[in-house]
Order: C-alpha cells, then structure tokens, then sequence
C-alpha cells in the first residue's frame, strides 16, 4: 500500500520535475541572454537611427525638389509671359509693318500719279504705250523751242525686264546698232548707251561694262566717266567707281561708262569745262522719285529740226519732269531712240551708228 501511495506522488510530481529541468537547460535570466538582447537592442536602435537620417534626407531631398519646382515653374511662368508680350509686340510690329508697306505703296501709287500729272501738263498724251507682262512704257513727243526729241517712262514689273547689250554678245566686236539689239532681243524699247574707242578695226567699250553680273571691263584710267548701271532689282545706280567691290556693294547687274553726271538726289551736279553750254545730239538717263527709270534722246545737228540741246538746258529740263537721278549717255552720232519695231528720232549722221552697248526694255 505504502508502495502505491509512493509511485502516486513520482507520477503526480513528474511533470514539475521535468519543467525544472528544462527551465535549468534554457537559463532564460542569465548574464548571456540578457548581453545578446542588449546588442540586438543597440543595433536595432542603430538601425532606426540611420533610418530617421535617411527620412531626414529624404525629406531635405524632397523640399529642394519642391522649391526647385516652384523655381522651374515661376521661370517657365515668366517665360511664358514673355513669349507672350513678345508675341504680342511682334503681331503690333507686323501690323505697323503692314500699314506702313500699304502707305508707301498708295504714296508711291500718288507720286506716280503725280509724275503722270506733270508730263502731261507738260508733253501731252503720250505717243506710244505699251501694257506689257514685264513693263509699262509710255512714250513722249518732245518739242521744245531748238531741239525735238523722245522720252520714254518705264515702269518695271520684273526687274529683269532692263538689260544692258554688248554688241554682238562681245567685247570686242566691230559694233552694233540699237534696233538691231532690240530685235534680236525682242525688246519693246531701245536706247544707245556707254561710250567706246576703235582699237585695230574694233570697238571697245570705255571704263567700266557690267553684262548679267559680270564685270567684262573695268578701266579707270579716266576718272571723269561716271558708271550708269542697274542693280538687281532693276534700279538705277551709278556714279564714280573706283573698285570691283563698289560695284558688288551697289549689287549691279548690268552697266556700262559715260560723262557726266546730271543729276544727284534732284541737285544738278557740275559739267566739265569742255562740256559746258554745247549743243549736241544727247541720249540721258534718269529715274523719279517712286523708281520709275526715264530714258530721252534729242537729235541735233540737223538744221530745221533740231539743233540739240546743252547738258546745263538737260539738267533744267530733267529737274521741271522731278527727276531724282540722271546721267549722260553717249551721244552725237549715236543718239538713237526705238520703240515698237522702228527707230522714231532721226540720228545725226542720217542713219543709225554702230555702238558697242544699249539698253533694251523688255514687254
């Protein structure tokens, strides 16, 4: 019985004793578990402190980006307000552009208008006009007291329409006349043009020749010719040239030499000595204030017609028709004025003299 009672109690007590030593196996309050939790502690708290840093920078990161963005977007804001006003500054420039453009073409419209208005008080209807694709000619009658002689008023509509001529397309050539140029040309209107010299049975042309751009003479030696030319918009330019590069400052397109200058900017420009107050056949050159070119040739020499004319009596006449610009062609025996297919002046040597250059106008 007292074995029982005692096998009992081993039974009931086991699972204590088995608990003791388990608990005397894991040691759960000793000096070693406790160090191991102490540095898993630190470096947990080491962790969460380079964890707050990185929040830390991250949040810096993202205020710099935040302010770098509302510094982008008041420079993209203020970029865009100034495209704006530019915008609009250009669209009120373009406007004035536009009104300024329609007021210098309706007075352009007015000076020619006024032009028109003085050559008829003054010459009467015209002789001859031609309405062509590439440009209007009206030609005149003039009759003054001692000379007689044509005038032709140009208005270009493409500027390729005025042409200088060289004389059988050559430099040296034995000459050529100015309907014989106009013909083979097709042109509508003609004059003679710069002046030239025989050099062992042929004619060259004096100083400077300027055909389609390319300069084929150029001779300074006489410093008293003046250049007559076209630039590439077909106005007229001219003057004392000295060098190649003032004639691709003047951007000319065709050329060619004479003396002298008629005309500066409507001011009369001095004649030389041995040119002064003599009466000659003349073929001039000029242009009006709008840009319209102007082109006369008086005969002379021939008694009961016509006389010729001065160049100071040119000049007046030139300033009462408000010519801006003017020069003296060659002249003499070489004056030579065609329109429409026939020569309507009547040249001084009783028919028409061989020449080196001429001026063609195009329909």
């Amino acid at each position: 019985m007292l074995c029982k009672l005692h096998l009992f109690i081993i039974f009931v007590l086991a699972p204590f004793f088995g608990l003791g030593i388990a608990y005397a196996q894991l040691q759960p309050f000793s000096v070693p578990g406790i160090a191991t939790l102490a540095l898993e502690g630190e470096a947990l708290r080491q962790e969460n402190h380079g964890i707050s840093i990185q929040l830390l920078d991250m949040r810096e990161s993202i205020r710099e980006m935040r302010a770098a963005t509302e510094v982008s977007h008041d420079l993209i804001s203020m970029i865009s307000r100034d495209a704006r006003t530019e915008l609009q500054a250009y669209e009120q420039q373009r406007v004035r552009l536009q009104g300024l453009v329609a007021a210098s073409t309706e007075q352009r419209y007015v000076a020619a208008d006024m032009i028109e208005l003085v050559l008829a008080n003054m010459l009467g209807d015209p002789v001859g006009q031609t309405f062509g694709e590439n440009a209007t000619v009206k030609v005149y009658s003039l009759k003054e007291a001692g000379y007689r002689g044509f005038m032709a008023k140009v208005r270009l509509h493409n500027p390729e329409a005025v042409r200088m001529v060289l004389a059988e397309d050559r430099v040296r050539s034995r000459g050529e006349t100015t309907s014989s140029a106009a013909r083979r040309t097709g042109a509508i209107l003609a004059v003679n043009a710069g002046g030239f010299s025989p050099q062992a049975e042929s004619l060259i042309p004096l100083g400077i020749t300027v055909i389609d751009g390319e300069v084929v003479t150029f001779t300074t030696h006489n410093s008293r010719l003046s250049f007559i030319g076209f630039n590439r918009s077909g106005q007229l330019v001219g003057g004392q040239i000295e060098t190649i590069e003032q004639l691709h400052e003047l951007d000319v397109l065709h050329g060619a030499s004479f003396l002298p200058t008629l005309l500066k900017d409507g001011e009369k420009q001095p004649i030389p000595a041995a040119w002064a107050n003599t009466r000659q056949p003349r073929t001039l050159i000029g242009h009006f204030q709008n840009g319209d070119l102007l082109f006369v040739v008086i005969d002379g020499r021939r008694e009961g017609w016509s006389l010729g004319v001065t160049l100071e009596e040119a000049q007046e006449k030139l300033i009462e028709f408000k010519v801006r610009d003017a020069y003296n062609l060659d002249g003499g025996g070489s004056s030579t004025f065609f329109y429409d297919g026939k020569v309507l002046n009547r040249p001084s040597d009783g028919r028409e003299r061989l020449v080196t250059t001429n001026i063609v106008v195009m329909p």
